[in-house]
């Protein structure tokens, strides 16, 4: 186990030496909450929690849950709760988003009481992927086949009415991320994740709203670097928790 500054020096992160480590796309993650989502928000596949830690950095009105199948990054989480002083308003449970129904009722995992969801689920597909033969490696970025569609309806069942969904992806993945959103989601709002200008993009936003019959919207790139490698200006404060990706 490492623990290291993250956020800006604003978080205490410790996570395993080896596996899963958070970075960018935990950042992004986090930045596209709201003030107006900062009730009762759930990181769904929070790993050791810097995504969801760093919303309960942002908003001191924010109440997080943090869910992940692995016992050790709950372990490890739980641990980062207390780190960083955030045990009056963050927990960390395990739980299994593609488990059976009857088994995440029992888990807890079907409230429909949280206002907002954050999610970065396993980004490659078992079936069309090369997978590692890092065990640990593989619980946190493999996806079984089709387990995306079961994944978000998991998601669903933790929303209420009118919450907000927001999860990051791989951009090559959107067809498939746009597809197994489930039916009853609207205001879909993508923004595509640029490494630098006049580049494809490599990750995609989403945003979108349970109950909701808005039109999907795109909007513009956001830029990670520079051309001389840099963060830009608003990457770099996102970066440091001074700043959101701030929805019109």
């Amino acid at each position: 186990m490492t623990v290291t500054d993250f956020f800006g020096g604003k978080i205490r992160l410790a996570q395993s030496a080896t596996g899963h480590r958070a970075g960018t796309d935990a950042i992004l993650l986090a930045a596209l909450v709201e003030a107006s989502d900062a009730g009762s928000i759930i990181d769904a596949g929070s790993a050791s929690g810097a995504a969801g830690l760093c919303v309960a950095r942002r908003f001191s009105s924010a109440k997080v849950k943090l869910i992940d199948i692995d016992a050790q990054q709950v372990e490890l989480a739980q641990q980062n709760i207390e780190l960083n002083g955030f045990t009056d308003r963050v927990r960390a449970a395990q739980g299994d988003f593609l488990s059976p129904f009857a088994q995440r009722e029992r888990q807890g995992l079907v409230g429909e009481d949280a206002d907002c969801l954050i999610t970065n689920p396993p980004f490659l597909d078992e079936s069309r992927d090369r997978i590692s033969d890092d065990q640990e490696k593989n619980r946190a970025h493999v996806m079984p086949e089709n387990g995306l569609t079961f994944w978000l309806k998991a998601c669903s069942a933790l929303l209420k009415s009118k919450g907000r969904l927001h999860l990051i992806h791989r951009a090559d993945r959107l067809s498939d991320v746009l597809n197994a959103l489930p039916s009853n989601f609207g205001a879909i709002r993508i923004i595509p994740v640029h490494a630098r200008e006049n580049e494809a993009a490599i990750r995609i936003l989403v945003t979108a709203i349970k109950n909701s019959r808005a039109p999907l919207s795109i909007a513009p790139g956001f830029i990670l670097h520079e051309a001389d490698g840099r963060f830009t200006a608003q990457a770099e404060a996102i970066h440091q928790g001074e700043g959101g990706l701030t929805a019109p």
